[in-house]
């Protein structure tokens, strides 16, 4: 009975898809995000990309990954012979990937829209320098590090030119992660996409 359950949900899910061949059926964008994880107080700045694909009239299936690089901290004191400041490397990185519905609530060249995400966030402890080589070895052991779950409720603006535009997402409070409780961060993402 699951399976066949399963087969039935998987033929409805194909017949919106059916529907997304017409015209700007898939979107694709890039975007700088910025994340505040509340329980150290740590901003995290990063980039990502996402990829739509229109399943419903005004409703897009999306699916996103970013990286946030290290963050660096000061600290200092005070005497009456004067101070130093030094500037240390936190090693702590951060990879989210999400995935859920979009809807758009209107079709002009500037209209807003609601998101509901799902997926992961992966903390990573590493004092190799940011970049490319420690993205893909955090992606590589994804599963040997801290990945939690993550919801992140959501809306934002979008603007458009053609099939060209630009994006603003904001967690609508917050990207939440499931870890001994629930922890809210703010999550903002601003970059352009294109749709074909």
């Amino acid at each position: 009975m699951k399976r066949l359950l399963l087969v039935v949900v998987c033929c409805a899910a194909m017949v919106p898809l059916a529907k997304a061949q017409e015209a700007n059926a898939v979107q694709v964008g890039a975007f700088a995000d910025y994340f505040r994880s509340n329980g150290t107080g740590t901003n995290m700045f990063g980039l990502g990309g996402r990829v739509g694909v229109t399943v419903l009239p005004f409703t897009r299936l999306e699916g996103e990954l970013s990286y946030d690089f290290n963050q660096e901290f000061n600290t200092g004191f005070t005497n009456t012979l004067g101070g130093t400041v030094t500037f240390a490397n936190s090693g702590v990185r951060v990879l989210h990937g999400l995935f859920g519905p979009k809807v758009e609530l209107g079709h002009r060249r500037l209209h807003p829209f609601v998101e509901l995400k799902g997926g992961f966030i992966n903390y990573m402890f590493s004092s190799e320098p940011a970049g490319y080589s420690s993205f893909s070895h955090q992606v590589a052991n994804l599963r040997s590090q801290n990945m939690n779950a993550a919801l992140m409720p959501g809306g934002g603006i979008e603007g458009e030119i053609g099939p060209i535009g630009l994006r603003l997402d904001v967690g609508v409070g917050d990207e939440m992660y499931f870890n001994n409780g629930t922890h809210h961060n703010l999550t903002v993402m601003f970059g352009p996409f294109i749709r074909f």
